[in-house]
């Protein structure tokens, strides 16, 4: 049995898509073009999502209240990358952190950035780094990164969610 010779090509793609946000992220992406983070809480457990999502995962009910949250929080989790990403401005290494704001139940992906890399750690308090006002828009990258804040650090069992009293 011969084995079947196979050709290959490296062949340049791009793929062009719209975004429609719903309500939720809708009414987020506003707020935080106002410098403002919003999330939602949970009518049945009273966990606060952010970024919102409309209904609760944990317990599939709508969520309409919106909370207003300080652009302060802990590091959940985080990876240091060291591989270049192809049209990436952003040049290894560099951390990516899931940030869990004060006062949220759910953490989100961002940059960590003015920090010796040996001294990002779990639990770390951070604070947001705003781009400057005149460059805003209806994007979370109006935060140009997270940087640490000083203070004690977050005990990582404090992450685990405990709901309503």
């Amino acid at each position: 049995m011969s084995e079947e010779k196979k050709d290959h090509f490296i062949s340049p793609i791009s793929l062009d898509y719209n975004y429609t946000a719903g309500a939720a992220t809708t009414r987020f992406l506003k707020k935080v073009s106002e410098g403002k983070i919003v999330g939602q809480k949970c009518p049945k457990c009273t966990a606060v999502y952010v970024p919102p999502r409309g209904s609760c995962p944990r317990c599939g009910v709508a969520t309409e209240e919106e909370v207003e949250l300080v652009d302060k929080g802990s590091v959940e989790s985080f990876t240091i990358v060291h591989i270049p990403i192809p049209g990436n401005p952003i040049v290894p290494p560099y951390v990516c952190a899931m940030i869990r704001l004060e006062g949220a139940n759910i953490s989100f992906l961002h940059l960590i950035q003015e920090i010796d890399l040996k001294d990002i750690r779990i639990g770390m308090r951070v604070e947001a780094v705003w781009k400057d006002k005149s460059e805003w828009d209806t994007t979370l990258e109006n935060i140009k990164w997270f940087k640490p804040s000083g203070g004690d650090d977050i005990d990582p069992s404090e992450y685990r969610f405990k709901g309503p009293e």
